[in-house]
């Protein structure tokens, strides 16, 4: 199972499109806040596709949730935008919720920047910023391919 995660894409339809045409064979796609309105685009482009999203701190008037949890073959992933985790100043909330909720992978936006770990049974990502990084990087997504021998998650760049 392939799933896409997208985050921070703040009204760039382009690079978000991108994303889309280039993965039109994964199974889920998730939007980890703050672009909406251009995701919501892109659900009527879509309509087959298995499209989530998390309310970001910019998705103004928004009646998406704050967090999720979606099982995926088996596999939890706990999807929070971050803002409300406080991830800014740390992942420790983020990541007490996400065992809580007896996550597997904890999937998290809001600071722009590529963040990957692995800490003690918890898969971390932040895949970065469709529209806006703020680490000195291209603009970015995530992947995870759950596979039956494990899990694979990788960052990568949006190519222009």
């Amino acid at each position: 199972m392939r799933i896409i995660v997208m985050s921070d894409s703040h009204g760039d339809f382009y690079r978000l499109n991108r994303v889309f045409s280039l993965h039109s064979e994964a199974d889920i796609f998730i939007h980890l806040g703050d672009g909406e309105r251009e995701l919501n685009m892109l659900t009527q482009r879509y309509p087959q596709k298995d499209i989530y999203h998390i309310k970001g701190n910019c998705d103004y008037s928004s009646d998406s949730p704050l967090s999720f949890v979606i099982d995926a073959n088996g596999v939890k992933l706990y999807c929070t935008h971050g803002y409300i985790e406080g991830v800014n100043y740390g992942l420790e909330d983020a990541k007490k919720r996400a065992r809580k909720a007896g996550a597997t992978i904890l999937l998290y936006g809001h600071t722009h920047e590529r963040f990957y770990e692995y800490d003690n049974g918890l898969y971390v990502m932040n895949p970065g910023s469709v529209g806006l990084p703020r680490d000195g990087k291209e603009n970015s997504y995530g992947i995870i391919d759950i596979l039956p021998n494990g899990i694979l998650m990788n960052i990568a760049d949006i190519p222009k």
